[in-house]
């Protein structure tokens, strides 16, 4: 008679004796402690366009956003990170002329061409750009535009790998980062990794950002998923103002 064997380990499927067995997951919780002047406070695509409810997303984005508070959650870790001395980058989404002469792209990237997502007329030219879906939420405006948050090259797809925010955050000795945002499975959840793989420490904020809730899925509960796998740590914003206080 064949004996089941079971293990427990993190992750996967073992072979034991040519048996399948069984594996139960615990997944640690690492942490992050807030070490200033090695801790900056990254939010990707603090926009219109995602967070208000004249942009071109709202229709699929704003009960998520509504739900999490993330607007009023966003501006909370603006607001605390000015405050505690906490360094604060933003990596912005903008599509130029140009970039509509690209030749294919993933369905998110054909759609946000489609519908004018995140659109400027150029890199060196701002007519159109206040008050337009690729600008800044208004509320936002007086902690990013106060002469001291680093508004990095704007990312093309998902991900900091097409901009320079790695380069910055190395350059001032930052190694660990609170991540917000949108979108949460996309652009968030991109940044993330990329981070991740760059040898820094990531603790997101899971309610300081949202996704799109399409009939083939709910990216926010799946971003969820991913940030608890792969994230040193995954906060509340409460959480978050209370690690920055303690520091």
């Amino acid at each position: 008679m064949k004996r089941q064997i079971v293990v427990t380990m993190i992750l996967g499927t073992v072979l034991f004796f040519g048996i399948a067995t069984s594996v139960l997951a615990e997944l640690p919780d690492p942490g992050m402690e807030i070490v200033l002047g090695r801790t900056a406070l990254v939010v990707t695509d603090p926009q219109n366009d995602f967070l208000s409810p004249k942009g071109v997303t709202w229709g699929v984005v704003g009960k998520s956003v509504t739900e999490n508070n993330t607007v009023e959650n966003i501006e909370k870790l603006f607001k605390a990170a000015k405050a505690d001395g906490i360094l604060v980058f933003v990596s912005p989404h903008y599509y130029y002329l140009t970039d509509h002469d690209w030749k294919f792209g993933g369905a998110l990237e054909v759609l946000m061409h489609n519908i004018g997502m995140f659109d400027r007329k150029g890199p060196l030219n701002l007519v159109g750009f206040e008050g337009s879906g690729a600008d800044w939420l208004e509320r936002y405006k007086p902690y990013i535009e106060d002469g001291q948050t680093v508004v990095v090259s704007p990312h093309k797809v998902y991900g900091p790998e097409t901009n320079d925010l790695v380069l910055q955050l190395r350059k001032r000795g930052i190694d660990k980062v609170i991540l917000a945002g949108m979108s949460a499975n996309l652009c968030t959840e991109s940044h993330m990794r990329e981070l991740l793989e760059q040898g820094f420490e990531v603790a997101v904020v899971k309610d300081a950002t949202a996704a799109a809730i399409v009939p083939e899925g709910d990216g926010y509960a799946a971003a969820l998923v991913n940030f608890r796998f792969m994230a040193n740590a995954v906060w509340t914003t409460e959480e978050a103002l209370k690690a920055m206080k303690s520091r």
